[in-house]
């Protein structure tokens, strides 16, 4: 058990990050926080007892904290925990029931919230329809009642459990900690049951924190396209009709009071949103103006996209001429009035070509001006710059109606290291992010030498260009972003980079890639493949005996989602630059039908292999420096004479060569596809060749290898796997005890590296 201590507001673990060891409080506190719910734990709680592989909220030092760290991966290490220490036996038996209780007692009040949320939201458009009926003003156009819909739960707690809980809690909790104490079994069975029911009842607390968010700019929005303003607007026109406007006050008045209830708002946007309405003088019709700022009260009244000519806007904006902005119209007109869209014919392909020109040409002109003014882009640019959308007829309308309303909730497409494409694009222009490689393997710098020694450009110009933001934003967009669109969509020879309503096949909501729908997939992945994402990284502290050690750390990709309804994903990247301790570059579509999780197991299968051929250079094919690369290549060159497989297993290879059009890098995909499906549950696929290679360069997490070792297929190869990676943590750890003795610190960094070897 080692002892950890935290300062105040230092992160103890962080969701989406692996759970390595539990941690037992000692002293202080800890908040667990969700998205804006969170649970102040106490003395004797335990971090990381609710989950299993993955945490799945925050965790965050409430004041200086003092923690015992354990490692808990499974019951049996729950026994061994427990043999010997009743005391500590009574801490983990009561901490579990406790802290369900508290994830019970939030859930509970989340749920009321919800509902209430939800009733209100339907009441109050309801009475503004009846008060628009009353006064004879015609209803203002509000499309997003229309996607408003109630919580359809996953993840579900019965009121039966949190009545349970409560009685259990707060009667009879002694008696029952008495009894279950007595033995082993009782024990670690309430603590495990304990953790699946808090693990289920923190993921319906996410849907219901994702719901609330998703749906809160409903009744009030930053855009003002929201149910404060229709009142707002029909106060006004109430009161221009000479009606008594006492009754519509009060009604902005409890959407203000809910709001402020419901705790989910900005207090800062509702303080504004209701000072603009108290400070409207309804008499002259026209609203104060701010005095700092000079703002005056813009019209409210929500945009009806489809009634746009959104091509247009978009073109405009763009800094086309009328002349220029007609011939781009007819050119669109043209494609779209084809009897065939689809088609393969000369004429679809030239106006796809010719479009795909102009599309891009309009990205960066209409980018780089959104990059430079101090306003946001209008919800119908992000819709051009998201989604690839630009013609209301091309796309159709009640496609688009979805889209505008979803340009509200972008942030659900990214994360920490998810990015729309405009987004990745601004980090570049930033210079947060460095351009990616074009389709001849070449960087920005690269690239500007090539063109140097091409005498394209001079030396002067070389330089002055490789700081330049807008040419590293046109070159990301003439390179990477032009084809990894096409490449992304899946059909590249039908591809037209404006978003088609052929192209959504389904809903847009089913159809979205979500950061959340990218990260369940990649921690699916990473629990099972636990190395996919390490690196060795050098580490030296020479004053203290350790030169130039390599240490492993987990680097997670970047994945940029590409504007379009796509079936392809792409491992773009294995690093971004040079140094093999940079993020990985992965390319989704925003929209797609195929299964994410089927994407991105796919696309971390090539991972593997790039960048397994990154590190080893130019032998990454040489059986003699011994590697991923190097050992299927030979296993597959030579399978006709592998005495190790037999005549049905080569025919199986030669069936796999064909199919992969003699690509070893696919074939060692499909292999791996299978390796993490089929063969981490026992069940075959790989013939004994491949399955031993893989096993050593892709393996499981220590209890999925457990599981397997008792199947002699099986068990050599994990046995010799887990021999080399003792003796190697055995090394890191005399290495480390010299390193203390000798005055050195045991990092992060460091006990990562342990931590890797142990898993």
């Amino acid at each position: 058990m080692e002892i950890v201590k935290v300062k105040k507001d230092q992160v103890i673990a962080r969701k989406k990050e692996k759970v390595k060891q539990w941690y037992l409080i000692q002293e202080g506190s800890v908040i667990q926080k969700f998205g804006f719910s969170e649970v102040k734990l106490g003395r004797n709680a335990i971090i990381g007892i609710l989950e299993r592989d993955i945490f799945v909220c925050d965790y965050i030092a409430g004041e200086d904290t003092v923690l015992a760290a354990l490692t808990c991966e499974t019951q049996d290490d729950l026994r061994r925990i427990f043999s010997g220490n009743e005391k500590i036996r009574s801490i983990f038996l009561r901490a579990a029931l406790e802290q369900r209780h508290q994830m019970l007692c939030l859930y509970a009040s989340l749920y009321d919230r919800t509902q209430q949320f939800q009733r209100y939201v339907e009441t109050i458009y309801d009475e503004y329809k009846t008060l628009s009926n009353k006064y004879r003003i015609d209803e203002s156009n509000f499309t997003k009642m229309e996607y408003f819909k109630p919580l359809e739960m996953q993840h579900k707690a019965e009121s039966w459990e949190v009545n349970n809980s409560i009685s259990l809690v707060k009667k009879f909790l002694q008696e029952y900690l008495t009894l279950m104490e007595k033995d082993d079994s009782l024990t670690v069975g309430v603590i495990m049951e304990a953790s699946a029911q808090m693990r289920r009842v923190t993921l319906g607390i996410a849907e219901m924190e994702y719901y609330l968010s998703y749906n809160k700019d409903v009744l009030i929005a930053e855009s003002e396209n929201d149910i404060f303003d229709l009142f707002f607007d029909l106060t006004i026109n109430a009161y221009n009709k000479k009606f008594d406007i006492s009754e519509l006050n009060a009604k902005v008045g409890s959407i203000v009071e809910f709001a402020e209830k419901m705790n989910i708002y900005n207090s800062k946007l509702i303080t504004r949103r209701y000072s603009e309405f108290n400070n409207y003088d309804f008499t002259i019709g026209i609203p104060d103006i701010d005095e700092d700022t000079g703002r005056v009260e813009k019209v409210r009244k929500e945009i009806d996209v489809v009634s746009e000519d959104c091509l247009v806007h978009i073109l405009a904006y763009a800094g086309y001429k009328d002349d220029e902005i007609e011939s781009i119209c007819n050119k669109i007109e043209s494609y779209r009035n084809l009897p065939d869209m689809l088609s393969t014919d000369s004429l679809a392909y030239s106006l796809r070509k010719q479009i795909s020109v102009i599309f891009y040409d309009v990205y960066y002109r209409a980018f780089m001006r959104s990059i430079k003014e101090e306003e946001s882009p209008d919800q119908i640019l992000d819709m051009f710059f998201n989604f690839g959308f630009m013609d209301v007829n091309f796309t159709g309308e009640e496609n688009v109606r979805e889209l505008y309303d979803l340009t509200a909730h972008l942030d659900i497409c990214r994360s920490e290291n998810i990015y729309t494409i405009y987004e990745w694009l601004k980090c570049i222009y930033r210079g947060e992010k460095e351009p990616s490689k074009n389709e001849f393997d070449l960087n920005y710098q690269a690239y500007l030498t090539e063109e140097r020694k091409s005498g394209n450009i001079t030396q002067e110009e070389a330089i002055e260009l490789l700081n330049n933001p807008e040419k590293k934003v046109e070159f990301e967009i003439r390179n990477m972003f032009s084809s990894v669109n096409r490449t992304t969509y899946g059909k590249v020879t039908t591809f037209c980079p404006v978003l088609g309503e052929y192209d959504l096949i389904n809903s847009i909501d089913k159809m979205l890639v979500t950061a959340e729908k990218l990260e369940n997939a990649m921690n699916e992945i990473r629990k099972l493949d636990y190395s996919v994402f390490y690196r060795e990284v050098l580490f030296s502290d020479s004053a203290r005996g350790i030169n130039c050690e390599m240490i492993m750390t987990e680097i997670l990709p970047d994945i940029i989602l590409m504007p379009n309804a796509g079936t392809k994903a792409m491992m773009w990247q294995e690093t971004a630059g040079v140094k093999t301790d940079t993020p990985a570059r992965f390319m989704f579509p925003i929209f797609t039908a195929v299964d994410v999780d089927d994407l991105m197991l796919e696309t971390i299968g090539r991972y593997h292999w790039e960048m397994c051929r990154k590190v080893e250079g130019i032998r990454w094919n040489d059986v003699r420096e011994r590697s991923l690369t190097a050992e299927y290549c030979t296993y597959i060159q030579f399978y006709r004479k592998n005495n190790d497989l037999s005549t049905e297993a080569k025919e199986k290879v030669k069936s796999q060569l064909v199919r992969s059009k003699n690509n070893y890098r696919e074939v060692f995909v499909k292999d791996y596809i299978n390796w993490m499906k089929f063969e981490s549950k026992g069940s075959f696929r790989l013939n004994k060749v491949a399955r031993d290679i893989v096993v050593r360069y892709c393996p499981f997490n220590k209890k999925v290898r457990n599981d397997l070792k008792s199947n002699p297929i099986y068990q050599n190869s994990i046995q010799r796997f887990e021999n080399e990676t003792a003796k190697k943590l055995q090394r890191y750890q005399g290495l480390y005890d010299k390193y203390v003795k000798a005055g050195g610190e045991i990092t992060p960094e460091l006990q990562e590296n342990i931590d890797f070897y142990e898993m």
